[in-house]
């Protein structure tokens, strides 16, 4: 199965358990399962190969010109990465089942589940870091959604905007030492970038892309002082906290350190900055888990000490210390599941996870106490249970690194940190499980079913078999993990003996001995704890958003009163500025063109053009008259444009000009015919200052730009030269748009459609809102002069409507070679239909209409899409155009490009923006007095 495909199942699967739930929630939980499940199976067969030390590769162009291609790779890493995710993700998905109540909304919990298990999935499998980063910030959104789930609850909706902010802010830090990493390495290709270690390091700027790039990776992975948003996390359903703990969101950063480390690690500023963070969070994070209470709290400070720990190994920056880290990413990944959930399980039976009020659970839940047993002690690096296996490995690494001069300060805080972890491992066990029941339950608690056990039974198997038999079991994946993190070969020796003379023999010892003799401490330590004054994250954090919302209330209040002049005479005098600026700092030379001889035409044109445009500003209180008056500037501007050889240009400015008279005359219906008077006369003058000074401007920038050569080739003779030969038709302005700039004008027609749902959506707020439908039905826009639909404009217009289509359709086929296109034609087509609503009304009008505007600004985006995507069947980039020349006797050849359908999209979108334009303003017309009382009543 392609790597394409893996990353996209999930998304994929997203779409099911809404349509499967209407079956029964087993049916949707099955629906999200198996596209789980067919990802998994598609990684699996991969196995061999990357077994063998292969990566599969799978590369689409999008715009190789700045570097931007869906890249894909598995190798060991994202093998180990991806199989942690999907498969985890399949018990997780068993989990929910049964352990979210019926009256969840469980189709939409699953979706959201598979969008963030496909972003995870996209981030392990990329192989481009531009296409890495839209993943990364899909894992924040698609995490916000899943911790925020239980919206109704304050910690819920806290828990959330935590975790954006936190990681959103860390991953805007992350783009920019990415884009640097990028340039430095001259590719955006991980593949490529980490050969490139050599350059890296050696370049100016590998230190502030180092510093950024791991800003984003600790603030996703929860590494001090960024460490604080992940326990409040634990406010998300277990079946989230679970998968985010153990094998996604928080494994993101450590897979990003891991994935960059044949690039990045090695240097002292490496080392100083990922292993001193890692081995503050092991130590802060274990100490600060051992006094909560809340048993899922307990868990997510655990997860932050062994976050730590990863990220400690990796910044060593040897081969053994990254082989470790993998073992660990592991081992963790498969105790913390399963004590995530068997905390559910004990909130489930208990309705209470407050480890002060429990106790002596091991009698009423053997079943649970067992998996809770063992996943503890792996979890405390007891053996024979994996955890051993890598927090021995952990500790043999700290043993070997110096430190200011000295051998025995990281082995000490490496075995500090090891004792609290073995500490709150026992606290867990013991005050949860152990000892006397501490409070009489109204419904005495008991093991669950096989559908909330299934999956923490399958993961504590894992634990003890992996423990008992590890180089059968994790051994080989480990290696080709640890040889993709390093670069080189990795054989890893992984045994529970390896002799007494090993310093992490010792080491270990005494973290146990150290843990056990915390335990039997607990109350005098926690009196001490609670007596004691320490720092608080969240209350830092909730200072800094309202000191930063309380600065951005008096920034935006002062620059955004309401008032629209002082806006824009505010951005015009800046941009005014700024153009001065430009002008002082560089010497002023003369043109170089000489002036075209004045034509009279053109004479009268441009005097014509200024008298409009003047009386524009004169007359602008009286609507209607401005309007006509700025229609007759834009169709001079039209002739301009056809003067100086541009009829594209004043082909799309007629058309535009004309569908935005109309559909501003349409609207002139909804507002009073002169604009009431509200600036002083003082305030004019300045305004007409400001606006005098940057038209003056403008004039100057434009004459000073035509009337010099340029040093360089401009780009438009590449498009002259390449309109031809590059995209098959004769009419560049038209290749432009759909072939060499196709990517502007989708974004352009995305952002009409978008613009056009806009004033669908203000329109029907206006009509639910009663204050809005009283104004409407009170409006008086002076009443009609005579016949409001006048039977010659009727039958006119009834005779344009299709023969504005059959303009359409002609200018639409003749597009590639000649002036024309499919923005033009939709423009065509909707001034015939605004013509009939100019001529027949709103009410009759609407009423006729067969066309969902809605469902034509989709079907453009959709079609361009198609369009350009059609290109990856022949391995181009993302819109490139093909085509080919056919002769069908008698007929004449004619070209055929696949640029056309592009172009339908454009047609589309553009004609369901206006349409919807139309619509909305239909809507609102019916609820005047200007309709019919019978009209208004069949149309209401």
């Amino acid at each position: 199965m392609s790597p394409v495909l893996i990353a996209a199942l999930p998304f994929l699967g997203a779409l099911l358990p809404g349509l499967a739930l209407r079956f029964g929630r087993s049916a949707a939980a099955g629906a999200a399962a198996l596209a789980t499940a067919l990802a998994l199976a598609g990684l699996l067969s991969h196995a061999p190969d990357v077994m063998a030390g292969t990566t599969i590769m799978t590369r689409l162009d999008w715009m190789p010109q700045i570097g931007l291609s869906a890249s894909f790779r598995i190798d060991g890493l994202a093998f180990l990465f991806a199989g942690l995710i999907l498969g985890i993700g399949l018990l997780i998905t068993l989990y929910a089942r049964f352990y979210l109540d019926e009256t969840e909304d469980f189709g939409r919990f699953l979706t959201y589940l598979m969008l963030f298990q496909g972003a995870m999935t996209g981030i392990v499998l990329s192989d481009n870091i531009l296409m890495l980063l839209v993943f990364w910030e899909l894992t924040s959104l698609t995490s916000f959604l899943l911790i925020g789930w239980w919206g109704h609850l304050p910690e819920g909706r806290q828990g959330a905007r935590m975790a954006l902010a936190v990681t959103g802010g860390g991953g805007l830090a992350m783009i920019a030492g990415m884009l640097i990493l990028g340039q430095i390495a001259g590719s955006y290709e991980i593949s490529q970038i980490i050969h490139k270690a050599a350059e890296i390091q050696a370049s100016p700027l590998y230190l502030p892309a180092l510093v950024l790039i791991c800003l984003g990776a600790f603030t996703k992975s929860a590494q001090f002082p960024f460490h604080f948003w992940l326990p409040h996390a634990m406010a998300a359903p277990t079946p989230v906290s679970a998968y985010l703990h153990s094998a996604t969101m928080v494994k993101a950063g450590l897979f990003l350190l891991a994935r960059l480390w044949p690039a990045l690690a090695g240097t002292p500023e490496w080392t100083a900055i990922v292993a001193t963070a890692g081995l503050v969070t092991m130590l802060i994070g274990a100490k600060i888990a051992f006094f909560k209470d809340d048993m899922k709290a307990l868990l997510a400070f655990s997860t932050v000490s062994h976050l730590g720990l990863i990220t400690f190994l990796l910044g060593l920056g040897t081969e053994e210390a990254a082989t470790a880290a993998v073992l660990h990413i592991l081992c963790h990944a498969s105790f913390k599941a399963a004590l995530f959930m068997t905390a559910g399980i004990v909130d489930h039976a208990t309705h209470t996870r407050d480890l002060r009020r429990l106790g002596g659970l091991r009698r009423a839940m053997p079943l649970t106490f067992a998996v809770a047993l063992v996943a503890s002690l792996s979890m405390a690096g007891i053996p024979p249970l994996n955890g051993f296996l890598s927090k021995e490995a952990m500790l043999e690494n700290a043993a070997h690194v110096q430190a200011f001069g000295t051998g025995w300060l990281v082995p000490l805080l490496a075995t500090f940190a090891a004792l609290w972890s073995v500490a709150y491992s026992f606290r867990f066990l013991a005050h949860g499980f152990l000892g006397q029941p501490r409070e009489v339950f109204h419904h005495p608690p008991h093991d669950p079913g096989p559908g909330l056990l299934a999956a923490p039974v399958l993961l504590v198997i894992l634990v003890i078999v992996s423990g008992l038999f590890p180089m059968q079991t994790f051994g080989p994946l480990v290696d080709v993990a640890a040889s993709a993190v390093t670069g080189t070969p990795v054989h890893a020796k992984l045994a529970l003996w390896h002799g007494v003379e090993t310093p992490a023999l010792w080491m270990s010892l005494a973290a146990v001995g150290g843990g056990l003799m915390l335990l039997g401490l607990w109350p005098r330590l926690r009196a001490i704890w609670d007596a004691s004054p320490r720092p608080e994250a969240k209350p830092m954090f909730d200072a800094i958003i309202a000191a930063l919302a309380r600065l951005a209330g008096v920034f935006g209040d002062g620059m955004h009163d309401g008032s629209l002049p002082r806006a824009m005479w505010t951005s015009v005098l800046t941009m005014l500025a700024v153009g001065l600026f430009a002008f002082a700092g560089a010497p002023f030379l003369p043109g170089t063109r000489e002036m075209l001889p004045p034509t009279l035409a053109a004479a009268v044109g441009a005097l014509i053009l200024l008298l409009a445009t003047g009386a524009v500003a004169f007359l602008h209180r009286n609507r209607a008259l401005s309007l006509l008056l700025t229609g007759i500037v834009g169709l001079l501007l039209a002739g301009a444009f056809a003067l100086f050889s541009a009829p594209d240009l004043a082909l799309t400015q007629i058309t535009v000009e004309v569908v935005a008279i109309l559909l501003m005359l349409l609207a002139l219906n909804f507002l009073p015919r002169e604009t009431p008077r509200e600036s002083l006369p003082w305030r004019r003058l300045r305004d007409a200052a400001v606006a005098g000074v940057a038209g003056l401007g403008t004039g100057a920038l434009a004459w000073a730009v035509m009337m010099r050569d340029f040093a360089f080739d401009p780009v438009s003779a590449f498009h002259w030269a390449q309109s031809k030969p590059g995209a098959g038709g004769t009419n560049a302005v038209n290749t432009i748009i759909v072939d060499f700039r196709g990517y502007d004008t989708f974004g352009e027609i995305t952002v009409l459609g978008i613009a056009a749902l806009a004033i669908f959506a203000m329109a029907d707020t206006l009509l639910r809102s009663p204050a809005a439908v009283v104004r409407l039905r009170q409006l008086d826009t002076g009443g009609n002069a005579g016949d409001p639909h006048p039977a010659m404009l009727i039958a006119g217009t009834r005779f344009l409507l299709p023969l504005a289509m059959t303009v359409a359709l002609y200018i639409f086929l003749r597009g590639h070679n000649l002036p024309g296109g499919g923005f033009v034609a939709g423009l065509v087509v909707s001034i015939g239909l605004l013509l009939q609503y100019l001529a027949s009304g709103y009410v009759w009008s609407d009423a006729r209409a067969r066309i969902n505007p809605h469902a034509l600004i989709g079907a453009g985006v959709l079609t361009a899409v198609l369009g350009g995507a059609g290109a990856w069947a022949f391995g181009l980039p993302f819109l490139t155009s093909g085509y080919t020349y056919v002769h069908l006797p008698p007929i004449e050849e004619f070209e055929l490009a696949t640029a056309a359908i592009f172009d339908l999209g454009v047609f589309l979108c553009v004609l369901g923006a206006v349409v919807l334009a139309i619509a909305s303003l239909s809507r609102l017309a019916q609820r005047t007095p200007d309709a019919e009382p019978a009209q208004r009543e069949e149309a209401l």
